[in-house]
């Protein structure tokens, strides 16, 4: 329930008292990550190299009494234990003894700690606050050894979190103090003390009442159905602002104190970006517009790009390219480079054979929807350097040569009347359609799970044809947003 509560409250209310008929069905990808998460923690647990007690196979009641029975005795580690106190209870992954007590761990798929590559380290919040109720059960139970519970995560490594330390420069509160006050939000909600709303966000597509939620943030006409309004924004602004409509009718001067607005951490040009978008949503006949005009470097050879990664293994599986010659549509072709196994040295061969196909068009200009591409391409240069230089992958992204249109032109210099700025969103909105049903990027890792599984030609097939027709939306978008007038407001 912590867990769930840090990325939306709303998910814990619609769990406790949701009507389940309207409950959508668990994605293919969610049920992937359930049946990984387990194998992942068998595979962890076998590789450990030191003993441990196994109650991964009893349940409820009896695993909770054969816990409480191991740490009485000592058993210096624990797997799948069950612990409780007063109204907590909580399944750590790992007990493990300390001295004359014991601390709690879990066992990640993902990544430790988040941050980016410069600055990695800073605890996940969502992490932070279940190891902090395992810790709180084991204090109200007189059985912990220190609140500095911890994190296994998919690299193998072991990660601290000192749950009494700031979470960061900028912020003072502590972990424990966020679990505290999750806590309290928790039980109100349990007891109906507290009302929820929804909020749309990038968590929401996988959620089980994504179609329910959907359906109300548009009855409310609520504001986070504006691209980057978000739930904490919202929030702020819903005493004096609850719907789109009474944004996109406000005179935002009235709300400007000096260099600042009335709404906390919202400034003046920032409520006056969310006052456009809604009356561009609004508006009779809402049309897409660039909000400055926009240079893009010209070419007759325009190449679009698009990445696959399993996370879970580790491995991008997926080069994908479409291009197109002096900007005619019935030129395009699609070329990709695909990993037949699971392995370093195919990864390193799909590597090298999509660097040497942009070597050979080193005329061409590159589009690409995100930072990711970039990301991913830098890490694939520092575990095959022998494929390219870190210098030669810096010189194909940059941006004389290589555009990526989300972050330096969709968010920078246009405007749409979208939920959001996704691929798939906006080059829908400009007439696109994927040949897939149920196209996402979270879809096409779980058929690439059953790719390897099967070997499935026409899994392989599925997952090319989606691959193929992300980039050739990226050149849609391309083609729309040069067709887009400029205005402001």
């Amino acid at each position: 329930m912590l867990y769930d509560l840090v990325q939306c409250p709303h998910r814990v209310t619609m769990d406790l008292f949701g009507d389940p008929a309207e409950r959508d069905e668990p994605s293919p990808f969610m049920q992937l990550l359930w049946e990984k998460g387990h194998l992942f923690e068998k595979e962890v647990m076998s590789g450990t190299g030191e003993p441990f007690l196994d109650l991964s196979r009893y349940s409820l009641d009896e695993k909770e009494r054969l816990t409480t029975e191991a740490m009485e005795r000592g058993e210096p580690l624990i797997y799948s234990g069950r612990i409780s106190a007063d109204d907590l209870l909580g399944d750590p992954d790992l007990l493990r003894l300390k001295g004359d007590g014991y601390v709690a761990g879990d066992i990640k798929s993902g990544r430790g700690v988040e941050g980016n590559d410069e600055d990695l380290g800073k605890p996940k919040k969502h992490y932070g606050v279940q190891v902090a109720l395992y810790t709180d059960i084991l204090e109200r139970k007189g059985l912990s050894a220190r609140r500095e519970p911890f994190i296994w995560d998919i690299n193998g490594d072991e990660f601290i979190y000192d749950l009494d330390a700031p979470m960061g420069p900028k912020t003072p509160q502590s972990l424990w103090d966020l679990y505290q006050s999750c806590l309290a939000e928790a039980r109100a909600i349990v007891a109906s003390q507290t009302e929820t709303l929804p909020a749309y966000s990038s968590t929401c597509k996988e959620c089980h009442w994504y179609s329910a939620c959907q359906g109300r943030l548009r009855e409310l006409d609520d504001l986070t159905l504006l691209p980057g309004l978000g739930r904490s924004n919202r929030d702020t602004m819903i005493d004096q602002i609850s719907t789109v409509e009474e944004l996109s009718g406000i005179n935002v001067e009235a709300f400007v104190q000096g260099k600042k607005t009335v709404f906390h951490r919202i400034g003046p040009p920032t409520l006056e970006k969310f006052h456009n978008r809604a009356k561009l949503v609004k508006s009779p006949d809402p049309q897409p517009y660039l909000t400055e005009p926009v240079q893009l470097p010209y070419s007759d050879l325009e190449i679009f790009f698009d990445i696959e990664v399993d996370p879970m293994r580790g491995v991008c599986y997926l080069h994908g390219f479409v291009e197109r010659h002096e900007g005619r549509n019935d030129t395009e072709k699609y070329i990709c480079f695909f990993t037949e196994e699971e392995t370093e040295d195919e990864e390193q061969r799909a590597f090298a054979e999509a660097w040497q196909y942009l070597q050979e068009r080193a005329h061409g200009v590159i589009y690409y929807y995100s930072k990711y591409e970039r990301t991913i391409w830098r890490k694939l240069q520092d575990h095959y350097p022998d494929v390219c230089s870190s210098a030669e992958v810096e010189a194909l992204f940059d941006p004389a040569r290589a555009v990526e249109l989300y972050n330096d032109v969709v968010t920078k210099k246009t405007e749409w009347p979208t939920i959001d700025h996704s691929i798939k969103t906006l080059a829908k909105h400009l007439g696109f359609r994927w040949r897939d049903t149920h196209p996402s990027g979270a879809a096409s890792i779980e058929w690439f799970d059953r790719w390897v599984r099967t070997r499935d030609r026409a899994i392989k097939q599925r997952i090319l044809e989606y691959n193929e027709d992300d980039c050739r939306a990226t050149r849609v978008l391309l083609d729309g947003i040069r067709q887009l007038d400029v205005r402001l407001g």
